[in-house]
């Protein structure tokens, strides 16, 4: 069956609130393969809350890319906001973020969303446990900074996994805040390859690590402690796995990662080669379409030119979220959407395929 394309007109399209464009003040080099961008501050401000992220877009050899980095810098007490790109072998835009981009260009985003979050409030005495890896400190910086500033009675404990004492993001920015917050801010290394300069463990994180640390730093208990874990998917795994070890409730763990690619491989649900339609409402218009076997709304819709948001392509960063007023859908993934969203009906479009022939959805 040919794809059916049916559009609600209007007379004037809507200004679409969800982009924005920002201009870069700074490019801060934080490693040999990492670099933050300083962003200045748009009309009125960037408005966002501590471990989210924004999603650039920028067109690269005639193609336009979109990924998802989460801002590092807090929405208390940073004045511009920033994120930081770590260079991955191959990704486009990770290199040329590293390699091209300078201090005056102008990035197109997507506003700021995710659930890597944490209510921030001044009457709070709590402790929280951070496990990061690589460039998955950068959402852990933001809440760090965020309640170590805001909370005053409030203590953070920081295990952070790297290949090298060279691979440490914020290393400087780190010794800095332990010299502010002395005993209210631990920071714990682990690093595969260690240096005499830089007080760590050595090796890979382990189960038995993340019970040797929680059970052994000095005033600092994690029972009913608020935990957080950001970084490759196999360390996030340890992470939990230790945490659980030790009494940790799995879902008491706040886990992010929106890297494409790392979710597992498409299921086909419908084999009979037959499309069903779909009805996406998007900004207060209508977008009628038929999705092939095979494939997901969001990949249909962004075929027929329908702005549709999206970022990771995976399930993981809920840009495509969307509610679903009628019919079924079946999801690839949905570890990105949490249990009340599920429960309200919210589903993924880009991990999503239409199992009824009456599936309405509004994005938003």
């Amino acid at each position: 069956m040919a794809f059916s394309f049916f559009k609600k007109s209007s007379k004037e399209k809507k200004k679409d609130n969800r982009y924005l464009t920002l201009k870069v003040h700074q490019v801060r080099r934080e490693t040999n393969d990492a670099v933050s961008l300083v962003f200045e501050n748009p009309e009125g401000g960037l408005n966002y809350q501590a471990g989210q992220f924004v999603t650039l877009i920028l067109t690269i050899d005639g193609k336009k890319i979109r990924r998802a980095y989460s801002l590092c810098s807090s929405p208390f007490l940073d004045e511009l906001p920033a994120v930081t790109v770590k260079k991955v072998e191959g990704g486009s835009m990770s290199t040329y973020v590293n390699t091209v981009t300078k201090a005056g260009d102008e990035i197109e985003v997507m506003e700021p969303m995710g659930h890597f979050v944490t209510p921030i409030d001044e009457n709070k005495k709590r402790h929280l446990v951070m496990i990061g890896g690589g460039s998955g400190i950068t959402p852990l910086m933001s809440i760090t900074k965020s309640v170590l500033f805001k909370e005053a009675l409030s203590t953070v404990l920081l295990v952070y996994c790297n290949r090298d004492k060279d691979s440490i993001i914020f290393k400087a920015e780190l010794e800095k805040m332990k010299a502010t917050y002395g005993e209210r801010l631990k920071v714990v290394h682990i690093l595969e390859k260690p240096s005499a300069d830089v007080e760590s463990l050595e090796g890979l994180l382990t189960v038995e690590k993340v019970g040797q640390i929680l059970s052994n730093v000095p005033g600092f208990d994690y029972r009913g402690a608020d935990f957080f874990t950001c970084g490759p998917a196999p360390m996030m795994d340890i992470a939990v796995d230790g945490l659980v070890k030790l009494g940790v409730a799995a879902d008491a763990i706040k886990r992010e990662s929106f890297t494409a690619g790392e979710t597992s491989p498409a299921e086909i649900v419908d084999q009979s080669g037959q499309s069903l339609p779909v009805k996406i409402i998007l900004d207060g218009e209508e977008h009628t379409f038929d999705v092939p076997s095979g494939k997901t709304i969001l990949e249909t819709g962004l075929s027929l030119d329908i702005d549709m948001p999206y970022s990771c392509q995976s399930g993981l960063c809920t840009a495509c979220r969307g509610k679903l007023l009628s019919g079924e859908v079946k999801m690839d993934e949905d570890d990105g959407l949490s249990a009340s969203e599920k429960g309200e009906g919210y589903v993924l479009c880009c991990v999503g395929h239409p199992i009824t022939s009456d599936v309405v959805i509004e994005i938003g």
